[in-house]
């Protein structure tokens, strides 16, 4: 490792339904507040699941001009506001002429799974009910997966290479680890990655639904819905929002006098090649990808201390996960403690895993382990799922887990930093 630069973390930006900023969504997920809600809109009255982790109190007008806001996406608009959150703490104030960073090797990557939708299905309405000429131009910029990431460059004049990452609810882990790698190799001294998912709609709820993938029944108590590791699960919540890193070689960091936060210290990722939708029952392509990461860190499963799982609230996929952990660590994985923090904010989907890795540098720097909420009757004896209410406890190495439909898996290793 002693010949490859270290990937430190020194920004970080949160939009979510647990909060607008990373400390609001901080505190709510560590004191167990559930971010899930009642979908009460008319556009949902008839769907068979109408609960979901919304944002709220977003204003696009606070971060971008009113032209380019109403071109955007609502997952662009979050995008953007993330962005600036993250390079405001990392030292620098979006939109002055003293950009600290090499802007040639400034790297931007938008990971999702599914891009701006509601752009898309906004425009087969309108081409259904007007015609050809009523879908917007705009739509060929704007309403791709790597979009948000050509707006970003913009935004900030950087030159390096802006593209977008999607392996459904792996893609923030995916995109983060790819981030590193280009760090690590030498293509670049800072790296974006932003981490964003607006997929609250009625065709993307409805099709969930019908897969039996989402909780169901709980509208009138949305906060009981996301049951992770709980015999009453039932399926995960959807919720949207999105998340940015800032990434940076360590030199790049000191040489500006930049803390660090925490370091991206390890990645793997695999695939199950097993089925479009459940996962590998043992966890093969997410125990892969546990194992890689430890290894591509150089620890071993002793140096864990605490595990922020997916933890979506499936039976299966939360049963595959542990069948994973045991696998790629041996004995070790039971005595380590557990947090599946979509029990508090629901599943961001492609923004997950950015907003999980953020959840792991805050739980290193406070040394608290966020709670499970709504593991009342827990399936899987023997596990340390922290449950209820936090933990308080020196984190120094924490695994962060992201697997998805298609058998996507992507696990980063981050770890403490003592500047």
């Amino acid at each position: 490792m002693n010949d490859r630069r270290r990937a430190v973390i020194t920004g970080l930006g949160a939009i979510t339904p647990s909060g607008l900023d990373v400390p609001t969504m901080w505190d709510a997920v560590v004191h167990g507040r559930s971010a899930i809600t009642t979908l009460d809109d008319p556009e949902f009255a008839n769907l068979a699941v109408r609960i979901g982790g919304l944002v709220r109190g977003f204003e696009a007008a606070a971060v971008l001009e009113p032209g380019l806001a109403r071109r955007l996406s609502r997952s662009q608009h979050w995008a953007a506001a993330a962005a600036d959150q993250a390079l405001t703490q990392a030292g620098w104030t979006p939109g002055s002429t003293d950009f600290p960073w090499d802007p040639h090797r400034f790297a931007v990557i938008a990971a999702t799974g599914a891009g701006p939708v509601d752009a898309i299905q906004r425009a087969a309405r309108d081409l259904d009910r007007r015609g050809p000429r009523a879908v917007p131009l705009t739509l060929a910029m704007y309403g791709a997966p790597d979009s948000a990431a050509s707006v970003l460059s913009q935004r900030y004049h950087a030159f390096g290479p802006a593209q977008g990452v999607s392996a459904t609810c792996a893609s923030g882990a995916i995109g983060l680890g790819e981030a590193m790698r280009r760090i690590r190799h030498g293509y670049a001294d800072a790296v974006l990655v932003v981490g964003l998912e607006d997929c609250l709609n009625p065709v993307n709820l409805s099709s969930n639904a019908n897969m039996r993938a989402l909780a169901r029944g709980y509208e009138h108590d949305p906060a009981a819905a996301s049951r992770p590791f709980d015999r009453a699960r039932s399926g995960f919540v959807m919720s949207a929002g999105a998340a940015a890193i800032l990434l940076e070689s360590e030199e790049t960091a000191l040489a500006r006098g930049a803390s660090a936060l925490a370091e991206l210290a390890g990645f793997g990722a695999a695939s199950d090649a097993y089925h479009p939708t459940a996962p590998h029952p043992q966890g093969r392509g997410a125990a892969r990808a546990v194992r890689d990461s430890l290894a591509d860190a150089g620890l071993t499963p002793e140096a864990v201390d605490h595990i922020n799982a997916h933890g979506t609230g499936t039976a299966a996929g939360d049963a595959a996960e542990l069948n994973a952990l045991e696998s790629a660590l041996g004995n070790r994985a039971r005595r380590i403690p557990i947090s599946a923090t979509k029990s508090s904010m629901g599943h961001l989907l492609g923004a997950s895993g950015v907003v999980e890795a953020i959840l792991a540098v805050q739980s290193l720097r406070d040394g608290i382990v966020p709670p499970t909420i709504n593991l009342d009757d827990p399936e899987f004896e023997g596990w340390d799922i922290v449950a209820g209410e936090a933990r308080n406890q020196s984190v120094s190495t924490v695994l962060s887990n992201s697997f998805g439909f298609g058998g996507h898996n992507g696990a980063l290793v981050i770890t403490r930093r003592n500047d």
